[in-house]
C-alpha cells in the first residue's frame, strides 16, 4: 500500500508536450490537460526569465514512490527549477470513488491505497468530478441533491483514454469537464456516492470522482451559517 497525490504541473504552453512525453515515458499515460494564464506582473516574469503568461495545467494521479522518480527526471531533464521551467507539486488524495476509477487512473489491477489522507481533520473536502463533455448538469443535479451548493468548471483534455476499456469496460471520450466542489468532509462522502450513482460510469457522463482534503478556506462562512 502508499499514499496516493494529485500531481499538478504548470508549465509555458509551448513546453507542455515535453512534460507529457517525460510522463508516458515514465509510465503515466491517464492525463487531463487545460488550458490557463499566468498573472504575474511584466516585471516578475522578466525576473524568471518567462516570455508569456500562457500556461497549460497537467492533472495526474501518482503514487508516492512514483512521485519521487518523476521529480529527480523533471529536475535532470527538463530543468524544471531553472526560471520559466515551471512547477510540479502534489496533493493527497482523501477518498476516490470506485474500484474501477483506481485501475484506471493508475492502469494498475493489484493497487491497494491506504484507508486515509495525512490530513484527517479537515473541515472542508475538495471534491473533483472529471466527465464527459456536455454532461454539466447531470453531475451538478446529482451533487446538490446531496447536499452540494455549486461549483466550478474548467474543460480540460484527457490521454490515455484507450485504456479505459480494459479496466472501466466503457469508452471515455477525450473532452472532458472538470468540476470542483468544496463541500463540508460529513457531506463528501453522501455528495460522492450521489455522482457515482447518477453520472457515474453507467451514465453518459463517465464520470470520474475523487476528492482531495482542504487544509482551511475563505468565504464560505454565508455558505455556512
Amino acid at each position: 500500500m502508499g499514499k496516493l497525490y494529485l500531481m499538478t504541473t504548470i508549465v509555458d504552453r509551448k513546453t507542455a508536450r515535453k512534460y507529457q512525453e517525460l510522463y508516458r515515458e515514465s509510465g503515466q499515460n491517464v492525463m487531463f490537460s487545460s488550458l490557463g494564464f499566468g498573472t504575474a506582473a511584466s516585471e516578475v516574469l522578466n525576473y524568471l526569465g518567462l516570455e508569456a503568461t500562457e500556461k497549460a495545467v497537467l492533472f495526474s494521479v501518482q503514487e508516492e514512490e512514483h512521485w519521487q522518480t518523476v521529480k529527480k527526471q523533471l529536475q535532470k531533464k527538463l530543468r524544471i527549477d531553472a526560471p520559466g521551467g515551471g512547477i510540479a507539486f502534489i496533493i493527497p488524495l482523501s477518498s476516490i470513488g470506485g474500484k474501477k476509477v483506481l485501475q484506471f487512473l493508475l492502469e494498475k489491477e493489484d493497487y491497494q491505497k491506504e484507508e486515509e489522507s495525512t490530513l484527517k481533520d479537515t473541515v472542508h473536502e475538495l471534491i473533483i468530478v472529471i466527465a464527459n463533455q456536455g454532461n454539466i448538469e447531470l453531475v451538478m443535479d446529482a451533487a446538490r441533491g446531496a447536499g452540494a451548493y455549486g461549483g466550478t468548471v474548467i474543460h480540460a483534455r484527457g490521454t490515455g483514454m484507450e485504456i479505459a476499456e480494459k479496466f472501466m469496460g466503457v469508452s471515455i471520450a477525450a473532452e472532458k469537464e472538470m468540476i470542483f466542489i468544496v463541500a463540508k468532509t460529513e457531506q463528501k462522502n453522501g455528495i460522492m456516492k450521489a455522482i457515482m450513482e447518477k453520472a457515474g460510469a453507467d451514465s453518459k457522463a463517465k464520470s470520474i470522482v475523487f476528492s482531495l482534503p482542504v487544509a482551511d478556506t475563505a468565504g464560505l462562512r454565508l455558505i455556512e451559517d
